[in-house]
């Protein structure tokens, strides 16, 4: 049974365009999905990446127009400057990892979690966000206080797992073949190659 490790970072909007197609594509071919919330700015630190408020405006411009554009693709509803970005990732992250660990779906939470932040100008920081996220995905909302040294370190260890992993940005899929895949637009890519083309 093939294996997908996911890293991705909870106010990354292309995380968000991402949508429920992994877990589509996991499906298709009876493939097992890891959960791994990373800290997106620490992962640009490790491995020379530019936060999107450094880098040149000619970035930001086409960063913009690029989102506008995957979102129309999509078919997903998009603010392009949402009101709480960018905002402390980890509470998120946390509850995420906790989720993952009580089992169930945890890619419905992923997608609640950016969808709140992205389309839904919420600030998934705050317990109440992250707790109506956990029920809508059915988790016990009680999931956002608990496991928080655990969540603490696991989401420590995905960062130092994902720069040992080659990531580099978000999302990122590595398969068990480590096959590696970056961005929302090289899903196809990963479903091809799940198919065995390539």
């Amino acid at each position: 049974m093939p294996h997908i490790d996911y890293y991705f970072a909870t106010i990354s909007p292309f995380t968000y365009l991402s949508g429920t197609q992994l877990e589509s594509i996991a499906q298709k071919h009876s493939a097992t999905i890891t959960y791994k919330p990373v800290d997106i700015m620490g992962l640009f630190g490790r491995t020379g990446g530019i936060p999107p408020k450094d880098r040149h405006p000619n970035r930001q411009e086409y960063r913009l127009q690029d989102m506008r554009r995957r979102a129309i693709v999509a078919g997903l509803p998009l603010s392009l400057k949402p009101a709480f970005w960018p905002t402390n990732l980890a509470p998120s992250s946390y509850a995420i990892i906790a989720a993952q660990a009580a089992g169930g779906d945890v890619g419905k939470l992923v997608n609640a979690l950016t969808r709140s932040c992205w389309a839904d100008e919420k600030n998934i920081a705050e317990d109440d966000v992250i707790r109506a996220c956990l029920h809508e995905a059915g988790f016990d909302p009680a999931l956002s206080d608990s496991g928080l040294l655990n969540g603490a370190e696991t989401y420590s260890a995905n960062l130092e797992e994902a720069v040992e992993k080659g990531v580099f940005g978000a999302p990122f899929f590595i398969t068990d073949t480590d096959e590696r895949f970056w961005g929302q637009d090289r899903l196809d890519d990963l479903d091809r190659h799940l198919a065995g083309d390539f």
